[in-house]
């Protein structure tokens, strides 16, 4: 059996956002040699998630309203976190809404998706560089 790893960094500009690594990601499996097997996709930060879904612009803006109607981001006193200094507890809770990772079998050399999946990371306190875990094991 096979194993790859590539960490991928990503520096969004704003304090939220999605960025679709689905090319990113099929070119780790293209380097890695793997025809058959498992891709683990991960957020290698506390504020920032991966998912599978559409590539759709509508269903990210729907994503943002509803994610700050369910942990906003002010007023930032109403986070314990923030306590700390922080103004960030709003994305640790939309990071644990979203989701740390995903898995996706790999077939015949690509990505074994359903219609319209694609993977995105999702940014909740940017403006810094953060790191994406790629890890592919098979044959």
């Amino acid at each position: 059996m096979k194993s790859y790893r590539k960490e991928l960094w990503f520096n969004v500009p704003d304090r939220r956002g999605f960025i679709n690594i689905t090319p990113q990601v099929r070119q780790c499996l293209r380097e890695s040699g793997i025809a058959e097997g498992m891709t683990l996709i991960n957020a290698m930060h506390i504020t920032a998630s991966v998912f599978i879904n559409d590539d759709e612009s509508g269903l990210h803006a729907d994503y943002e309203v509803w994610l700050e109607q369910l942990a906003t981001h002010g007023p930032i006193s109403r986070y314990r976190h923030n306590r700390t200094g922080e103004d960030n507890g709003d994305a640790h809770l939309k990071r644990q809404i979203i989701g740390r990772e995903v898995v996706v079998a790999v077939t015949g050399g690509d990505l074994d998706f359903g219609p319209w999946e694609q993977i995105f990371y999702g940014e909740f306190d940017g403006r810094r560089p953060k790191r994406v875990l790629a890890k592919i094991i098979g044959e």
